[in-house]
C-alpha cells in the first residue's frame, strides 16, 4: 500500500475506511488474518540487496593505487626471476606486505557495519496489542496486518501506519519522521490533507504516543509504510566518493605515468647506448620501481587515522576514513535543527502577565504569576514513575517551572486535550475542600472563555483593549519562534459543573526548545571560514527564522524559506536556481526533500555536509558527501547512516572537526613533498649506474630501506602536524585546487629531489675516492669498499631527509617559527629514523639484510653540511615565496 491510500484513507469517514480495508470495529478474524500476512508478508523492514563482504575487502587491494603497487610488486619478483641476488624479492615481498597491510587496516578502520536494517528494526515495537475477533490479544507487532484494530496507549511505539477511529486525548512525537520538536495532537475525524504526515488523524510507524489512547486502523505494513519508505531511500542511497579519493586516485595516475614514463625513457636511453636487452629491461624496471613510493599508501592510511583519533578527542567519532578530509573541503553545512542547533528540550522562556513581558528566569512563584504557576503545575496528564514526571515535553517544562507548591491539590476531573479543542483542563481538589479548574491551550481557543484576567492580585475584566494587547503578545512571542499559552482558572463551586467558561485569564507562556550556549559562535566560525550554513527542518518557517536570526544564521531583512510543499513542486533547474539566495532556509520538509536539497546542492558544485538526528534524516545521510549524526540523541538509524558521529551533540564540534579536516589536506600535501623528494636521490644513482658506467650506487633493498623504512615515521609526524590558527579564516580550498599540484611536484622533483641526490653521489664518491677507486674500475658487489660506498649514499638520503622534514612543515614560514612542542611526534620520528639508520649501518643484521658496511666518523662529516645546505635553500626559497603579492600576510598570521 502506498502513501495516496493514506491519504485516501483520512479521508474517509471511520465506518468507510473500515469498510475500505475489509476490517470492523471488533477487528479482524484470525483466519483473515493468516490469510492477509501471507498475501502481505510480515510486518518488518526488508533488507535491501547489499554487496557481499568479501567484494567490499577485494576492493581495499583493487584500486588504482593498489594496484600499481601489485605492478610494482611483480616487476621486481620478475626481475628476481631472470637475475636472482639483486634484491628484487624482498622488494616484491615488502610490497605486497605493504598492500596486504595496508588493505586490512583500511577495511577494518572504513568498512561500514550495514547495520541500518537493524537499528530501523530496533525503533519497531516488538509486541502490540490489538483486536481479533472483538477480543484484545498481544502478537508480535511484524504479525500486524492492514485491516487490523490496534490497541495503543501512552508510551507506546506505533508499529504500522494506521488511521484513527477512537482517541482519547491524543498526541504523537513525530521528530523521527518529520524532525518536528513538539509532539502533535491527533483525533479520529477525516482530515482532507493531501499529506499523510500532516493529517491529524493518520498515526505513522516508528513515531511515538506521547499522551492519550486510541484505536487505530493499520493501513500500511513493512516496507509500505512511510517508515519502510524511508528505509528503501536510506538502503539504496548511492556512496560518494570523497574528494580526497577523488584526488589520491589522481596522485596515483600521474605517479604511474611519471614511473611509466621515466621506465620508457631510459629504456629507450640504455638502448641507444648500447645495453643488453635484458640488462636494459631490467634497469627500466629498477627506474619504475624506484619512482613508485611505495611509503604513499600506508602514510595516508595512517595519517587518517591519527586525524580520526584527535577528532575523537574533541568528539567527533569518525566511522569512515576519508570523511575526515571531506569535511574540512565542505562549502555547505545543512544543519537539522532539533538537538544539533539546540538542547532538544522544552524549556519556559518568557511570560506575559500583568500586562508587561517577564523572562522566565526566576524559578519560585512571586505575588503576580503565583496564580499562573499553579495552573502549570496542576494543569497536565503526567505520570510520576519513580517520582519523575513522564509524558509530554512541554507539559514537563511547565510542571518544571511552575516549582513545589505549598499545598498540592489533588485532581478528581479532567477534560482532556482534543486537536479540534487544542486544549485541556483539570479539575482539583485542595485539603479544604475548595475545587478549582485549570485549563491550558492555544490562545485562540482559550481566551475567548476567559471573562477577566489576573493583574497582579486584582481581577480585571477582559475588555477589548485588554485582550488586544494580549493577541499583540502573543504575535510578537510567536514571531520570535516561541510556542504561546494561554493559562486561566476559575474557582468551581461545591456541586456545580465544571464548565470551560467564564474563566480567568493567569497570562501568557512561552515555551521553546532553548539554544545550544556554543551555537552562536560555531556558526560565526563557519561563516568566518567561508562555509555556508542552511538550515533543513520540520518545523515552521517561523520558528526556523526565528532561530536563524538569533544564532546569526540569518542576518538580512527576507532571507528566503521555501517549505516542503513548494519544494515539492519545484523543477530540478528552479531548485539549483533558488539556492543561489544568498541567505535561504528550508522548513516543514520531508526525508526524501531534504535529500533532493542535498543533491541539489551538489550539482551546483558545492561539497555538502549534512547533520541529523531522525529516521527522517537517514536518506540525506548518506547522500552527503559528509553525514554528521547526532550520537546522544540520534537514532541508531541516523547514526549508522553517517560518516561522523558527534559525541556531545554540539554543531560547534562540527566547526573544530573542519579545522581538523582542513589540517589533512594540508598535512597530506606537506608528507606528499617529503616522500616524493625522496625518489630523485633514489632515481639518480640507476642513471648514474647506466649513463656513467660507475658501480650502483644505491641498491633496490636499500631504496626500500628509505621507501618503507627510514621515511615512514617523519612522513605520519607530518602528518599530525596542528592546524594553524588562521585554518578557519580562510575560505575552503577550490573545487579545482589538485592535492599533487604542479608547484609541489616542481619543489620536489627540480629543487628538493635533485639537492638530495647531490649529497648522495657525492657521499658515494667520497668514500670511493678516500679508498684510492679510480674511474672504470669494477667492484665486486661483496667488496667491503662498495658496501660501504653505498651505504655512504644511503646514510646521505637519510640525512637530507632528517633536514627535510623540518623545510616541510610549512611551504612559507621558516623552520625556526614552528615549534617541535607542537608536535611531539616529529622527535619521535626523527629518533626511530637516525636510529634506524645506524642499526642498517652498524648492526650485522642489517649489514648482512641492506647489503651494508659501518661507515667512519669522516663520511657523516662529510654528509651533514649537505642536509645544512639543503635546509638553507629551501629556506632562501621561502624567503622569495613570502616576498611574492599575497603570500607574506598569510605567512605572517599562521606564524
Amino acid at each position: 500500500m502506498s502513501n495516496s491510500q493514506g491519504i485516501d484513507i483520512a479521508c474517509l469517514p471511520v465506518a468507510a475506511a473500515l469498510a475500505s480495508l475489509g476490517s470492523r470495529a471488533e477487528g479482524l478474524g484470525a483466519g483473515e488474518a493468516a490469510r492477509r500476512q501471507g498475501e502481505f508478508g510480515p510486518n518488518r523492514v526488508e533488507e535491501a540487496r547489499r554487496e557481499p563482504v568479501w567484494i567490499a575487502l577485494a576492493r581495499e587491494f583493487s584500486h588504482f593505487f593498489a594496484l600499481i603497487l601489485w605492478l610494482a610488486a611483480i616487476l621486481a619478483l620478475f626481475a628476481e626471476y631472470y637475475e636472482p641476488g639483486q634484491g628484487m624479492l624482498e622488494l616484491g615481498l615488502a610490497i605486497i606486505g605493504v598492500i596486504v597491510v595496508n588493505g586490512l587496516f583500511s577495511f577494518f578502520q572504513a568498512y561500514r557495519a550495514e547495520r541500518a536494517l537493524a537499528a530501523l528494526r530496533g525503533l519497531l515495537p516488538q509486541r502490540v496489542e490489538m483486536l481479533r475477533d472483538g477480543q484484545t490479544v498481544t502478537l508480535p507487532a511484524a504479525d500486524t496486518v492492514p485491516g487490523d484494530v490496534l490497541l495503543l496507549g501512552e508510551g507506546d511505539l506505533v508499529p504500522a501506519d494506521c488511521r484513527l477511529i477512537e482517541a482519547w486525548g491524543i498526541r504523537a512525537n513525530l521528530a523521527t519522521l518529520t524532525g518536528e520538536s513538539l509532539p502533535k495532537a491527533r483525533s479520529a475525524e477525516p482530515d482532507e490533507s493531501a499529506d499523510p504526515l500532516a493529517a491529524h488523524n493518520i498515526l505513522l510507524a516508528g513515531t511515538t504516543i506521547v499522551s492519550g489512547e486510541c484505536r487505530a486502523l493499520a493501513y500500511a505494513t513493512g516496507m509500505r509504510t512511510e517508515f519502510g519508505r524511508i528505509a528503501h531511500l536510506t538502503q539504496t542511497a548511492g556512496e560518494t566518493e570523497s574528494p580526497l579519493q577523488r584526488e589520491i586516485r589522481r596522485v596515483s595516475r600521474i605517479v604511474a605515468a611519471i614511473a611509466a614514463g621515466l621506465g620508457v625513457v631510459f629504456f629507450v636511453i640504455g638502448y641507444a647506448i648500447g645495453l643488453p636487452f635484458w640488462a636494459n629491461f631490467m634497469f627500466a624496471i629498477g627506474i619504475i620501481v624506484a619512482n613508485v613510493p611505495e611509503g604513499l599508501l600506508p602514510t595516508v592510511t595512517l595519517s587518517l587515522a591519527l586525524a580520526t583519533q584527535r577528532m575523537a578527542r574533541r568528539n567527533a567519532l569518525v566511522r569512515h576514513l576519508p570523511a575526515v578530509e571531506t569535511l574540512g573541503s565542505a562549502t555547505v553545512i545543512l544543519t537539522d535543527k532539533t538537538g544539533t542547533l539546540t538542547q532538544n528540550r522544552m524549556s519556559v522562556r518568557e511570560l506575559y502577565l500583568a500586562g508587561r513581558h517577564h523572562l522566565a528566569a526566576e524559578r519560585w512563584p512571586r505575588a503576580e504569576d503565583a496564580r499562573l504557576r499553579e495552573v502549570a503545575r496542576c494543569c497536565h496528564s503526567l505520570k510520576f514513575p519513580d517520582g519523575q514526571p513522564s509524558g509530554d515535553p512541554m507539559e514537563i517544562a511547565l510542571w518544571q517551572f511552575a516549582g513545589p507548591l505549598p499545598a498540592a491539590a489533588q485532581p478528581i476531573g479532567q477534560i482532556a486535550f482534543e486537536a479540534e479543542r487544542k486544549r485541556m483542563s483539570v479539575v482539583t481538589r485542595d485539603a479544604s475542600g475548595a475545587s478549582a479548574l485549570w485549563c491550558k491551550g492555544a490562545p485562540e481557543t482559550v481566551l475567548p472563555l476567559c471573562s477577566g484576567w489576573l493583574d497582579g492580585a486584582t481581577s480585571r475584566p477582559l475588555d477589548d483593549e485588554a485582550l488586544a494587547r494580549f493577541r499583540l503578545a502573543q504575535n510578537d512571542m510567536a514571531d520570535r519562534g516561541l510556542r504561546v499559552l494561554a493559562l486561566a482558572w476559575k474557582a468551581v463551586t461545591e456541586g456545580g459543573p465544571a464548565q470551560e467558561s467564564g474563566l480567568e485569564l493567569c497570562g501568557l507562556v512561552a515555551l521553546e526548545d532553548p539554544l545550544r550556549p556554543d551555537v552562536h559562535e560555531a556558526v560565526t566560525r563557519c561563516l568566518a571560514a567561508g562555509v555556508r550554513v542552511v538550515m533543513v527542518t520540520g518545523d515552521h518557517p517561523h520558528t526556523a527564522v526565528a532561530l536563524a536570526r538569533e544564532i546569526g544564521m540569518v542576518r538580512g531583512e527576507a532571507p528566503r524559506v521555501l517549505t516542503g510543499e513548494q519544494v515539492r513542486h519545484l523543477s530540478a533547474a528552479q531548485l539549483q536556481l533558488a539556492l543561489d539566495a544568498p541567505e535561504i532556509l528550508f522548513a516543514r520538509v520531508t526525508a526524501e526533500q531534504k535529500m533532493i536539497i542535498v543533491q541539489a546542492m551538489q550539482h551546483k558544485g558545492e561539497i555538502v555536509a549534512v547533520t541529523g538526528d531522525g529516521v527522517n534524516d537517514a536518506p540525506a545521510l548518506r547522500t552527503a558527501d559528509v553525514g554528521i549524526a547526532m550520537g546522544l540523541s540520534g537514532t541508531d538509524v541516523a547514526r549508522e547512516a553517517a560518516d561522523i558521529v558527534l559525541l556531545d551533540d554540539h554543531f560547534a564540534t562540527i566547526v573544530n572537526a573542519i579545522e581538523e579536516g582542513r589540517a589533512v589536506y594540508e598535512n597530506i600535501r606537506k608528507f606528499l613533498t617529503y616522500i616524493l623528494t625522496s625518489n630523485v636521490p633514489e632515481i639518480v644513482p640507476y642513471l648514474a649506474f647506466v649513463l656513467l658506467r660507475i658501480p650502483l650506487p644505491l641498491t633496490v633493498i636499500q631504496i626500500l630501506a628509505v621507501d618503507l623504512g627510514t621515511d615512514l615515521l617523519p612522513a605520519l609526524a607530518l602528518g599530525a602536524e596542528r592546524p594553524h590558527a588562521d585554518t578557519m579564516r580562510h575560505p575552503p580550498r577550490r573545487r579545482g585546487e589538485r592535492l599533487l599540484s604542479w608547484p609541489l611536484l616542481a619543489r620536489a622533483y627540480l629543487f628538493l629531489g635533485p639537492l638530495e641526490a647531490l649529497a648522495a653521489m657525492a657521499a658515494f664518491f667520497f668514500v670511493l675516492s678516500g679508498a684510492g677507486w679510480e674511474y672504470g674500475a669494477e667492484l665486486a658487489r661483496n667488496d667491503p669498499l662498495y658496501l660501504q660506498a653505498t651505504t655512504a649514499c644511503l646514510a646521505a638520503i637519510v640525512l637530507a631527509q632528517v633536514a627535510n622534514l623540518f623545510a616541510c612543515r610549512d611551504p612559507l614560514l621558516p623552520a625556526w617559527r614552528l615549534s617541535v612542542r607542537h608536535n611531539p611526534l616529529l622527535l619521535v620520528a626523527l629518533a626511530a629514523e637516525l636510529g634506524l639508520l645506524l642499526a642498517i649501518a652498524y648492526t650485522p643484521l642489517g649489514n648482512r639484510l641492506f647489503g651494508t658496511a659501518p661507515l667512519p666518523l669522516a663520511v657523516w662529516l662529510y654528509a651533514a653540511p649537505y642536509a645544512v645546505l639543503l635546509l638553507l635553500a629551501e629556506e632562501a626559497r621561502k624567503w622569495l615565496c613570502r616576498r611574492l603579492p599575497g603570500n607574506g600576510a598569510g605567512a605572517a598570521s599562521r606564524g
